[in-house]
């Protein structure tokens, strides 16, 4: 079967943005734009500007070699393809979502979590390629995760397995104002959280100069931090420091919970480099079983920030089947 001009719709869909890409075999995307989710109050008013939208796009790629579409969207069930009580969407409750959009399109859809994408996507076309057992870490506004083992994504019997993020790390730590829960792994290790650990740290230290001051405390944000600490500020460095460590001995847990070839690092905390990394990875290999020491690869990415979330909607479309998605797609 000839599949070179086979192609497939990727879609993000994030609360405040929607990013779309057509995408072929090869994770070439060839055409790529956005529209405002938030502009939309209702899921139907979206779909149909969705479609307008991209029906341009689909002439000039010919609609023929379009095979379905790829959703990637927070609280995204994969089995039925429905987005459940996403806290960061205008759209409340339960919304059939790869069904509506399959009816829109007329084309086959099919729906998983953001984070479940990006693991997709990384399996198919970035650094996981040719690893059955990996974890995908997303390091952004919150703490993302898919979990590949023998092959196949873990998805849990009701689609919502691998909430890494929400996992408790400090036990009774910093409250998380979306879930209401205290010490996860999101409010430390997240964008949001390197903003906290970095006013906290400037709290704890009133007698020590540091660039952070420069800014309020309302002002302050992972951004602000990253370029502190390219300045050489010690501060600003110990965030990153501090940040690696609950990041690290997270990840040992996860470590001994699933065995992995690699747990690889996506998102726009992964910008520090070594900052993050080195802690990361000590602290890590520190709270491992020596079963598991030195047997991990902890990897950045290789998929570009801005496409990877297109990649990994559009993957969802080489494997439109019942069973759970597999690493042979």
């Amino acid at each position: 079967m000839d599949i070179s001009n086979e192609l497939a719709i990727g879609i993000d869909i994030g609360g405040t943005n929607t990013k779309y890409g057509i995408v072929n075999h090869r994770g070439e995307i060839l055409q790529q734009g956005e529209l405002r989710t938030d502009k939309y109050a209702k899921v139907e008013s979206f779909i149909d500007a969705l479609y307008k939208t991209l029906q341009p796009v689909i002439k000039s790629v010919k609609r023929s070699n379009i095979q379905g579409i790829g959703i990637g969207a927070p609280n995204g069930n994969y089995y039925s393809g429905t987005i459940e009580y996403a806290p960061n969407l205008k759209w409340k409750g339960i919304i059939p979502i790869a069904k509506m959009m399959s009816d829109k399109f007329d084309l086959p859809a099919a729906l998983t979590n953001d984070a479940n994408a990006a693991a997709v996507g990384e399996m198919t076309y970035g650094a996981a390629r040719g690893m059955k057992d990996f974890i995908m870490i997303t390091l952004g506004t919150g703490v993302g995760s898919g979990i590949v083992a023998n092959g196949q994504l873990i998805l849990g019997h009701d689609g919502f397995a691998g909430e890494l993020g929400h996992t408790i790390v400090i036990p009774g730590g910093r409250l998380h104002t979306g879930t209401g829960m205290r010490g996860s792994l999101e409010v430390y290790a997240s964008a949001t959280g390197v903003a906290k650990t970095a006013i906290e740290l400037l709290e704890k230290n009133p007698d020590k100069t540091s660039l952070l001051r420069s800014s309020s405390e309302a002002e302050i944000n992972s951004k602000f931090v990253y370029e502190c600490a390219m300045k050489n500020d010690k501060l600003a460095k110990k965030v990153y420091e501090y940040t690696g460590k609950i990041l690290g001995q997270a990840l040992a847990n996860f470590v001994m919970f699933s065995s992995p070839e690699a747990i690889i690092l996506f998102g726009g905390l992964t910008k520090a480099g070594d900052m993050i990394m080195k802690p990361t990875r000590e602290h890590m290999e520190k709270n491992l079983l020596p079963i598991f020491q030195n047997k991990v690869k902890l990897i950045f990415s290789e998929l570009k920030e801005s496409d990877a979330a297109i990649l990994g909607a559009s993957a969802l479309v080489w494997d439109m089947r019942s069973e759970p998605i597999n690493a042979s797609i």
